[in-house]
């Protein structure tokens, strides 16, 4: 009975990413930055992203469409290396002493694997590159249906809370073997969302 259920869920969770739950629209080079409209009380969560050298900035906010509730989510940074840069929703609220205690990636639930490497990229935290400019600053603003702000079992508000992660490399979008790096690679900045 547990394989079935999570035979289900996995087919459930890779039926979203392929559906299009997580679309990206990136900038480069700090160009076109704006803040995502404002959800209603509870339903917007922001983090401050630091680094050796780097700082950022995070906001969710949690609306409804036609689709049922997705959250936007947009992230700018500065001081990083040009190019692509993972970035993933962790699944502890924490960023000391080093950026290792926010855990694996953010992924609930009674099938959830938040190995950063081995399930990815099909855990509810996983979000697409962003990408830097020669100026060391970018934008990502994406939207995502695997995660909300208000409560439940997909909230980044859990008991433990959720961090924010930039990391070295880019994320090469493809399940690898524990540790390998394909994810990201070294983790350069953490944030810690807050409401």
């Amino acid at each position: 009975m547990k394989r079935a259920f999570m035979m289900v869920l996995s087919s459930a969770v890779a039926t979203v990413a392929v559906s299009g739950a997580l679309t990206a629209q990136q900038t480069p080079q700090g160009a076109g930055r704006g803040t995502p409209q404002t959800g209603a009380a509870g339903t917007r969560a922001v983090a401050d992203i630091k680094g050796d050298g780097i700082k950022g900035r995070a906001e969710l906010v949690e609306r409804k469409d036609a689709t049922g509730v997705v959250v936007d989510v947009m992230v700018t940074a500065s001081g990083l290396k040009p190019g692509l840069h993972g970035v993933h929703l962790h699944a502890v609220g924490k960023c000391d002493p080093d950026f290792t205690a926010a855990g694996g990636h953010f992924d609930p639930g009674p099938a959830g694997n938040t190995d950063p490497d081995a399930n990815h990229p099909f855990h509810m935290g996983d979000i697409p590159n962003l990408e830097v400019g020669q100026n060391g600053e970018g934008t990502l603003k994406t939207v995502t249906t695997r995660v909300t702000i208000s409560p439940g079992p997909l909230s980044i508000f859990d008991a433990d809370g959720t961090a924010i992660i930039i990391h070295g490399n880019p994320d090469q979008g493809i399940t690898g073997e524990p540790k390998s790096g394909v994810s990201g690679g070294p983790r350069v900045a953490c944030g810690i969302f807050t409401k």
